[in-house]
Formats: C-alpha cells, structure tokens, sequence
C-alpha cells in the first residue's frame, strides 16, 4: 500500500473550531468491539457531549446508539464524519458527503491519508482533516 502524505488539512485553529461548532458526529467504521480504536474514540467523543452515529454494516446497537449501515440512510443532519476504513474507501465516502449536501466536516483518522477524495471534500466546502486522531486532538485543545 502506497502511503501518502497529506497536502490538504486543517490547522489546529480550525480543528478548534470545527469541536466548536459540530454536534453530530457519523463515525463510519465504529466497530462494537470496546477494544478497537474507532470504539475508544467514539466513546470518548460521546462522553465530551457529541451526538455519536455509528454506521457499521451489521449490528443494531453500538455505545447505546443506532447503527446504519450507510451515511445515506441517517435520517438527520449530520455534522461531521469521521472515517476509520481504508484510504481507498475515501472517495466513496467523499462523495456521499457531498450528496448528503450537510456534512461540514471530513475527517480521516491518524493514518489515512487520500489527499483527491479530500481536495473533492474540500472543493465542496467542507473543513478537512486527515492523518490525525480526533480524541488526541480534542484533548490537547481542551475544547
């Protein structure tokens, strides 16, 4: 897998401002399991006051929420989205922001970069994030 460094990103005077500003947080690839990172930093995020919505292919239930199994089918706003899958998975996922037409906030955690399905995020007016951890982040800002 080729890694790649990301040329589009928000500084943390954003990253600030984007904890300021959003409520609803779609957490795509929020696994059950307590002991996986996507569920540590919902759980956190949660208990800091976000509006946590899981989307995960199976399950009805993740940290007392209810999953879908697609961005398209939350049937409110949502904020942000804050990926745990693949770099590859990105594109996908950018465009169904943008169809979405709400989300304000692309975030890919610490390790996925996918500097095109960003700039497209980008391009359609979303703050983007990539590369970084949301937990971290939130905590070294005390937000």
């Amino acid at each position: 897998m080729e890694c790649e460094f990301p040329t589009v990103n928000s500084n943390m005077d954003e990253i600030k401002e984007i904890f300021n500003t959003v409520k609803t947080i779609a957490v795509l690839g929020l696994s059950p399991d307590a002991t996986k990172d996507s569920n540590k930093v919902a759980a956190y995020l949660q208990s800091v006051g976000y509006k946590i919505v899981p989307v995960y292919p199976k399950g009805e239930t993740i940290l007392g929420e209810k999953v879908y199994s697609s961005l398209a089918e939350i049937p409110f706003p949502v904020d942000m989205v804050n990926i745990f899958r693949k770099p590859n998975a990105l594109d996908p996922i950018a465009d169904a922001c943008i169809a979405r037409g709400d989300v304000k906030v692309f975030w890919a955690q610490k390790g996925i970069v996918n500097n095109e399905a960003a700039q497209k995020a980008r391009d359609a007016g979303m703050s983007v994030v990539q590369n970084q951890c949301s937990m971290v982040d939130h905590r070294s800002l005390q937000v």
